[in-house]
């Protein structure tokens, strides 16, 4: 994004014009409502749920890709206390770190 100067770069006289000072102005507020709402989506509750559900699904599938292996190859079975402990742990952290209260 090009600051003002930039913009009127060789033109300054421009800026002494109503129009573009009017214009000047209503870009500021703009670029204000910008960082208050990129601020809000940060500090949104329902992304960080969005994140938090979306690495469960992860985890589960990882699990489940062990069962079939298993199944298929043999392998050690998963242990699932501990896979559902880690999930519950992980939950519970993260909840706490957003300000999520279940």
């Amino acid at each position: 994004m090009k600051s003002t100067r930039e913009l009127f770069k060789g033109k300054e006289y421009l800026l002494d014009e109503p129009e573009v000072a009017k214009l000047l102005e209503y870009c500021e507020e703009l670029q204000d409502e910008i960082v208050e709402f990129k601020f809000a989506k940060t500090n949104n509750k329902e992304l960080a749920m969005l994140d938090m559900l979306k690495e469960v699904i992860k985890g589960c599938n990882a699990v489940e890709k062990e069962q079939m292996e298993h199944e298929r190859f043999g392998y050690d079975v998963p242990n699932y206390q501990e896979t559902i402990s880690n999930l519950k742990g992980y939950i519970l952290r993260r909840c706490q770190d957003e300000k999520i209260y279940l």
